[in-house]
């Protein structure tokens, strides 16, 4: 007789607790002690099984209920276990036979008189929606395929797993040979990509150079400026190198935008969305490492995030250099500021809220969870993140830089926030500037700089969405860099 598999019963508890908690599925995935206690092949399969189901969330539930009667409700558990099974049946490469009967066990661990039930949906999938998928997806890998723009719309929503207007939103922003890498890649993890702290940041200078290597993790550098690449993310919790800031889990697109936006001499930088403080990090090493006096001052929304980003600053050994403080970045534009704010800086950076639509590999339960008006030209995100930009360019120098940043592919959230501020009272007095202006002074290796120039866009923003770099695929952000003249 069949046995259910444990791995399959780990995907489908952490999903049943995601959406129960409306907790993040791969925080759970990375604390569940039943996935611990898989070997390493079931803990990928668990993970691609949760993972996966989170990200194509809506298209499965379309699936099940095209195959259910009118007015028919599930039970929450067995929906979950419908979904994880689904999800196997059209977007792993498991035997259609071997999805469908375990996707039986597992309907029948939370709800056992649904065997009947789960057998004819599970089959129905896999015999007329399985083979489109994967016909949507074989379509999208024809390199000489030049299908019309609906038609590219209606294999990348399947294919990716995303809702037809993000479909749209992100063909008609980056175009459809990215579009397609997009899809395409959509159920491959994320790198596992570090930044490595600069041992003349360090708090102890008796610290390993390479302290990846001292901790025995294997890793290969990137042609990035101080970016590594795990082989595995096992045994990084225990080495103790993140909690005390001597690595930062980053995705090399974070990376780059962060070592464009540091300053490239003696100055000061205003950081507006601070975080936890990643970025500040990073620029304040990338400062350090080119050898020029800094002083970073950042703020964020949230008093908690301020109080995380003065203890990773501290751990960082870069206090000295940095000060947070906790503001409506809206309010820059006031004169009632406090006094460190109250004041030019010679760079501005904008670390915007945005939609995330450029990490969905690396935040699954975005896909589904964002609102189409809101991120839509006009739409309330936009209209923040103008205001935010408006607010800054304020507190820019004459003669200073005023930079832009997201992490989202669409351009409602990206080039026309630029247009839209450039065209306003508060952006006339600034000019686009290429974001890579200081690369000569970042000593870049040839492969680092054929990322960058490949990156830059045609009005000299950098978009990262489809770039790699020595194997590793980068998130999608954005980069503008403005002059005020």
């Amino acid at each position: 007789m069949a046995r259910l598999a444990a791995a399959r019963a780990a995907a489908l508890a952490a999903v049943s607790a995601a959406r129960r908690r409306d907790a993040r599925i791969r925080d759970l995935m990375r604390t569940s002690p039943a996935v611990a206690a898989l070997d390493a092949r079931d803990r990928a399969l668990a993970t691609r099984l949760a993972v996966g189901c989170v990200r194509a969330v809506g298209t499965l539930d379309a699936l099940i209920d095209a195959h259910l009667r009118p007015g028919s409700r599930l039970e929450p558990r067995l929906r979950d276990a419908l979904r994880v099974s689904a999800f196997e049946t059209c977007y792993l490469a498991t035997p259609a036979h071997v999805a469908v009967s375990q996707g039986v066990l597992l309907a029948a661990s939370v709800a056992p008189r649904a065997r009947g039930l789960a057998n004819a949906v599970l089959r129905r999938i896999a015999e007329k929606d399985a083979p489109r998928v994967a016909a949507a997806a074989s379509r999208l890998a024809e390199p000489d395929a030049a299908p019309a723009m609906a038609d590219l719309v209606d294999d990348l929503a399947p294919a990716g797993a995303v809702p037809a207007w993000l479909a749209r939103a992100t063909l008609d922003s980056v175009g459809p040979d990215v579009a397609r890498r997009l899809a395409a890649g959509a159920f491959e993890p994320p790198s596992a990509t570090l930044a490595l702290g600069r041992p003349g940041c360090a708090e102890d200078p008796d610290d390993p150079a390479d302290p990846l290597a001292a901790a025995g993790l294997s890793a290969r550098a990137l042609s990035w400026p101080g970016a590594f690449a795990l082989d595995s993310m096992a045994g990084l919790a225990d080495s103790g190198l993140v909690q005390s800031a001597r690595v930062l889990p980053a995705d090399l697109a974070a990376q780059v935008v962060s070592t464009l936006a540091a300053p490239a001499s003696d100055s000061t930088l205003l950081e507006v969305g601070q975080g936890r403080a990643t970025k500040t990090i990073l620029m304040a090493r990338a400062a350090a490492e080119r050898g020029v006096s800094a002083r970073i001052t950042s703020i964020d929304l949230e008093p908690f995030k301020v109080d995380l980003a003065r203890e990773r600053l501290a751990r960082a050994g870069v206090s000295a250099m940095c000060e947070s403080l906790a503001l409506d970045a809206r309010r820059l534009a006031d004169a009632d500021l406090p006094p460190q704010l109250a004041r030019t800086f010679d760079r501005v950076f904008v670390d915007a809220p945005c939609s995330g639509s450029g990490t969905l590999r690396r935040h699954p339960e975005i896909a589904w969870s964002l609102d189409e008006s809101s991120v839509a030209e006009g739409g309330a995100l936009p209209r923040l993140q103008l205001q935010i930009l408006e607010a800054a360019s304020a507190r820019v120098a004459p003669g200073g830089l005023l930079l832009y940043s997201t992490c989202s592919n669409l351009v409602a959230e990206n080039e026309s926030v630029i247009s839209s501020f450039l065209a306003s009272d508060a952006g006339r007095p600034f000019a686009v500037e290429p974001v890579d202006a200081d690369a000569d002074a970042l000593c870049l290796q040839p492969e680092a700089r054929t990322l960058l120039s490949a990156s830059v866009a045609e009005k000299s923003f950098l978009r990262t969405a489809g770039s790699s770099l020595s194997g590793v695929s980068l998130d999608g952000h954005f980069l503008a860099r403005l002059r005020r003249v």
